[in-house]
């Protein structure tokens, strides 16, 4: 069986990969990024949210304020060390290391400045944060922005549905484990946290509670009903945290020093003393690490159904479009050659339409060429009135010959104009997809049509001096033979490439699918020689 951790950290990769592709979560549906199990931490404004992420992760870290603080979806993949400095890494800022945690809040608030302006606007792209230390577990959360009931100054009216529309398509997805933040001294009941996971996840298995502010309730009260389950049931316990005070914040107590202090404090409660080892922020880390660990090992099957379904439909796709085709000329005139034997196959079947030999070509001498003779004016001009008409003009009493040599002409004109459809036809089904070289290769054979034109009438005109009846197929046969000859294994890289041309939103939308797929099939690898170790 893979080791702890390993899954987190494979899920980790392959949800930075998902986002550099845009193919990232947000609600979208249908991503891989969101076929993942993850963990969304969910909170009203001021229910200790941020001081909880900071508590796991043992870091000041997050952008503190009044209203909305947390206006993109956070990211945070936190990977254990085995020792050395503790540092950040921004997905937007891949070369640099954070090492300053002051600077990584300035970053996370400039980065969403970035996208949403200096204004109190939210936005559902996310910011990708991964922190390695050796105080951390192998863990990702998503820290949303809270939900709020009111539009403060400067905010949209919209804002707080806006809030609720983006946090639900987040925990919405059956995939989500969802972290309900609440503060312990306000009714339970009144939580907008537990009010939105009841909704997505009415049975409770997807849901951890989170009491924070335990040290802040009255004086005689206290969260035992809720912490044992007796108030609000779920199936997974409640963990309470008891954060940095205000003083401890402007007095920069250290979080791992809080860490200890949050750890006395539930040992010497007597009201929480006999929940201690279940309480605190290292053990909702631990709880989290190794669920969210077993969650990826259930859902690995579907995962990799999931995977094995895109996959098909991205090749699906690329074969309507077309393959990519190699930057090199050797791949570029190995393309146009088999376009152009595809232009010979079709352009041959058009001849033979059915029956070989060129069934076409026999149908035009067979049925067009004796319909054509029938019309012209025999009877007319070989009448007796208009024979000896000719005799009495022509010079002296020398027998003439009147050939329909006009009609005969029509019929080859017509006969060379019939093969230019199929030509056309040919070109646009198989060569659509370079516009150039489908201008070409028609310009090719339509070129080619024209000189055989000539070839073709003095043939015709030959066989009927000679009163033969057919034209020999193999003539016609060598039509599509030209426009591989303009694909010269000689012509320069740039003519090839010019050839080549495409659309430029199609190329961008192949280049993507490719990407895509080389994604999916890199992940459905790595799920595979991760899970069963």
């Amino acid at each position: 069986m893979a080791t702890m951790g390993s899954l987190i950290g494979l899920v980790n990769r392959i949800q930075r990969a998902c986002t550099v592709l845009g193919d990232h979560g947000g609600g979208g549906g249908g991503s891989l990024w969101e076929a993942l199990p993850s963990v969304a931490v969910v909170g009203g404004q001021s229910s200790g949210k941020s001081s909880v992420l900071e508590s796991i992760v043992g870091r000041d870290f997050l952008p503190r304020g009044s209203g909305i603080v947390t206006r993109r979806p956070l990211v945070l993949q936190l990977h254990k060390t085995e020792g050395g400095q503790e540092y950040a890494e921004f997905l937007h800022a891949p070369r640099k290391r954070f090492t300053d945690f002051a600077a990584v809040r300035k970053e996370i608030a400039d980065e969403t400045d970035r996208i949403t302006g200096k204004t109190k606007a939210i936005s559902n792209v996310p910011i990708q944060l991964s922190i390695y230390s050796p105080h951390v577990v192998n863990l990702t959360l998503i820290d949303l922005p809270g939900l709020t009931k009111v539009a403060v100054e400067g905010q949209a009216e919209s804002i707080v549905q806006d809030i609720e529309n983006m946090v639900r398509a987040y925990v919405d997805k059956p995939n989500c484990i969802i972290l309900a933040i609440s503060p312990a001294n306000q009714d339970i009941a009144t939580s907008d946290a537990i009010k939105l996971a009841r909704d997505v996840d009415p049975s409770g298995d997807r849901t951890f509670g989170v009491l924070t502010k335990l040290d802040l309730m009255d004086k005689g009260t206290n969260a035992v009903d809720v912490l044992e389950g007796r108030q609000y049931r779920l199936q997974h316990p409640w963990v309470g945290i008891v954060n940095r005070s205000q003083a401890d914040i402007n007095k920069n107590v250290d979080m791992l020093a809080a860490r200890r202090k949050e750890k006395d404090y539930f040992e010497s409660s007597p009201d929480y003393g006999h929940l201690a080892h279940k309480m605190g922020a290292e053990y909702l880390a631990k709880l989290l690490s190794e669920h969210l660990e077993a969650v990826i090992r259930a859902k690995i099957p579907s995962i990799i159904a999931m995977i094995n379904k895109t996959i098909d439909e991205i090749e699906a796709e690329l074969d309507r479009l077309g393959r990519p085709i190699g930057g090199d000329a050797g791949a570029q005139l190995y393309t146009i050659l088999d376009m152009c034997r595809a232009f010979d196959r079709v352009f041959k079947e058009h001849l033979d339409g059915g029956r070989p030999g060129g069934d076409r070509i026999y149908g035009v001498f067979d049925h067009q060429l004796p319909a054509a003779l029938k019309k012209l004016p025999f009877d007319k001009h070989l009448s007796m009135q208009n024979v000896r008409k000719v005799i009495s003009e022509a010079d002296g009493y020398q027998p003439h010959l009147i050939a329909p040599e006009q009609g005969y002409r029509r019929l080859i004109d017509s006969s060379l104009s019939y093969f230019k459809g199929p030509a056309e036809a040919t070109v646009d089904a198989e060569l659509k997809r370079f516009p150039t070289l489908q201008s070409d290769i028609a310009a090719a054979a339509n070129d080619s049509l024209e000189r055989f034109r000539e070839d073709g009438r003095k043939t015709v005109l030959r066989l009927v001096d000679m009163e033969a009846s057919y034209l020999t197929v193999e003539f016609f046969r060598k039509l599509p033979t030209e426009p591989e000859k303009a694909a010269d294994k000689n012509t320069p890289k740039k003519q090839l490439s010019a050839m080549l041309d495409e659309d430029p939103a199609l190329m961008g939308k192949r280049d993507a699918l490719v990407k895509r797929l080389e994604l999916y099939k890199s992940a459905r690898n790595e799920i595979d020689s991760v899970a069963w170790k």
